[in-house]
């Protein structure tokens, strides 16, 4: 079946008063395209075209940056040499682009009524960006008002390749909303691969939230990638604005609204490039080290993640180099190399801060029990822990160590007096 044999079957769920008419005529066909559209000049001044299907409209707004243009740290020429890293490097990462070109990526963000699911939140605009080999390219698809989506969702998916989306929580909001608000969309596109789809809001999550305040896009633009907007409308004001515009059918009050949506898609491409950086390691040592170690450890890629920790040790401050070398000693721990593993823990109740000596202090006197066999040094190890826990203030976790160690002390001691 037809794309347009498709929408026409929704066409009833689309609260539309026109009924198609299978005989109509090239010339009534003609006058359709030739329907009066509200403010037609403004929208032109405001590179804004009119998209006509099948007796209804959207609008089309497309703006160009060349490659040069810098939007926070980066300049978009920047994101061909992350592909072209990606493609070099032999590890695999949830926002690895091994395979793809620049050009294959699509920069996605929608505008919506709501914050909600459901059939009455309504999406009034679909915004992406792609790079080309001389500029990107930053397209809008605008709904003039309920009722002409068949319009709005044609247009974009005749355009878009929905499965190298980088969004902004779009797995878990924008592109949802698109599959489930409207069967069309159910059918048309697949369900989204794991690893089809980059989500930079869970990797924001993963490298700085526990540096910022929030991890909205604003806030990470701002904070992380240097981005500064001038006179940029909330986009938590965007719905009024659009039943406004609906009304009142100018769009003078909805182009701050495309501004800012054509901003926001912007930053995905800095946030993109920025991310990949500190994946790849293309900056050195910097304060997402640790976090990307951690990360790339968590999907199973400990070869490059020790290699990380390690670069952590030979150049991060005193209290990464600490972290790292924690993260380490676990690694040669589960490589059995336990002499390594203790050396590494030895030098953490030495020097590291009040959680990281108790914990340390566990691993050395597990190490010494059942590994080295002394129990008298397993003992020790652990007294040191329990003297180190009653330094801080009493919590629930502090209480649970409290008791295990207490156990550890007294079965290590039964264990000490039998052999001897």
């Amino acid at each position: 079946m037809s794309l347009k044999s498709k929408l026409n079957r929704f066409k009833p769920h689309m609260n539309r008063e026109v009924e198609q008419n299978p005989l109509q005529t090239k010339s009534e066909e003609k006058a359709i395209h030739q329907v009066d559209i509200p403010y037609e000049d403004k929208w032109r001044q405001n590179d804004t075209s009119c998209y006509h299907f099948d007796e209804s409209y959207c609008f089309i707004r497309e703006v160009r940056y060349p490659l040069d243009y810098q939007h926070g740290r980066y300049s978009f020429s920047q994101l061909q040499t992350i592909m072209n890293q990606w493609n070099a490097v032999s590890f695999d990462h949830p926002l690895s682009g091994k395979g793809l070109d620049s050009g294959d990526l699509f920069f996605f963000d929608t505008e919506t009524t709501g914050l909600s699911g459901g059939a009455g939140n309504t999406i009034f605009l679909l915004g992406y960006a792609y790079v080309t080999e001389t500029e990107v390219i930053v397209r809008q698809h605008i709904l003039p008002q309920p009722g002409h989506e068949i319009p709005l969702y044609q247009s974009f998916l005749e355009r878009i390749n929905y499965e190298t989306l980088v969004t902004y929580n779009g797995k878990s909001f924008d592109w949802p909303q698109l599959t489930t608000q409207h069967t069309l969309i159910k059918e048309h596109v697949p369900k989204l691969p794991e690893f089809g789809h980059f989500d930079l809001y869970h990797a924001s999550r993963r490298l700085w939230k526990d540096q910022l305040e929030r991890v909205k896009l604003s806030v990470v633009e701002t904070d992380i990638l240097g981005v500064e907007r001038v006179n940029d409308i909330p986009g938590y004001l965007a719905p009024m604005i659009y039943f406004d515009f609906v009304e009142r059918k100018d769009p003078e009050i909805l182009f701050g609204i495309l501004k800012h949506n054509e901003l926001d898609i912007l930053s995905l491409i800095s946030l993109y490039i920025y991310i990949s950086r500190q994946i790849l390691q293309m900056d050195g040592h910097t304060d997402e080290s640790i976090k990307v170690a951690r990360w790339l450890d968590y999907i199973g890629e400990q070869e490059v993640a020790v290699s990380t920790y390690e670069a952590v040790r030979k150049s991060g401050s005193n209290g990464d180099r600490l972290t790292a070398s924690h993260a380490l000693a676990f690694q040669k721990k589960r490589q059995k190399q336990f002499q390594e593993a203790l050396d590494l823990w030895q030098e953490i109740v030495k020097h590291g801060n009040s959680q990281q000596r108790i914990e340390a202090s566990i691993e050395c006197a597990k190490l010494h029990e059942h590994q080295f066999k002394d129990i008298v040094s397993a003992l020790d190890y652990t007294e040191k822990a329990l003297q180190e826990i009653e330094k801080i203030v009493s919590n629930k976790k502090v209480s649970k160590w409290q008791e295990d160690l207490e156990r550890r002390i007294s079965r290590l001691k039964r264990k000490r007096n039998h052999d001897g």
